[in-house]
């Protein structure tokens, strides 16, 4: 049943990733579908691949959020691993000085996320209420100490239904919001990898 000192536990955490343990079975997530993964097979490989190391953050509000960061880190790195744009992968520093910075911020798409989950307690369902919380993915890529960056940046959003809330339009409904989160990661990821490919200065 819906828990009002769980909703505004969450609210004030300000992170989706949250929500698995605190909403619980009470709380339904759905993929937006306004970004799509793109297949590795179409990025554009460079002729000759070089190793580089990767750095991974996940922020909530621009603040770091350790446990989501050590949650999707290897995910990410392996992701990165498999689109065929590096000959090695890994945390640690390589020879050349490459280095591809993965960072996603989850930020709040409304801010009345607890004066909803109150209606919805009030009503004890009856009245559903929907939040949204966006994604802002950027990847930074340096192929040598010296060179220039070059910066990509795509977003997603995850969006979570309580109560008698309607199902959002164009969106997914996940198992749970862990699983919205790793599908999440997974297509705005292959997004920034597809776009740093393309890119006539990647190297």
């Amino acid at each position: 049943m819906f828990s009002l000192r769980k909703w505004a536990r969450r609210a004030a955490l300000g992170t989706l990733l949250a929500t698995t343990a605190l909403l619980g079975g009470c709380a339904s997530a759905y993929l937006d579908g306004a970004t799509k993964e793109i297949p590795a097979a179409q990025f554009k490989k460079p002729a000759n691949p070089a190793p580089v190391q990767v750095l991974f953050d996940f922020q909530t509000k621009g603040v770091a959020n350790a446990q989501a960061t050590a949650l999707l880190r290897d995910r990410v790195l392996a992701q990165v691993k498999s689109s065929g744009l590096f000959s090695e992968v890994g945390a640690n520093a390589v020879p050349n000085g490459a280095v591809l910075s993965v960072t996603i911020n989850n930020v709040p798409m409304s801010d009345d996320a607890f004066s909803k989950g109150f209606v919805t307690g009030l009503t004890f369902g009856l009245a559903g209420s929907q939040v949204s919380d966006g994604y802002i993915c950027t990847a930074t890529y340096r192929s040598s100490n010296d060179a220039a960056p070059l910066t990509k940046q795509a977003r997603h959003a995850i969006h979570t239904t309580m109560g008698a809330a309607a199902t959002p339009g164009n969106a997914t409904k996940m198992p749970d919001h862990k699983e919205a989160a790793f599908q999440m990661t997974t297509q705005v990821v292959s997004n920034l990898l597809n776009d740093l490919s393309q890119d006539a200065n990647f190297k």
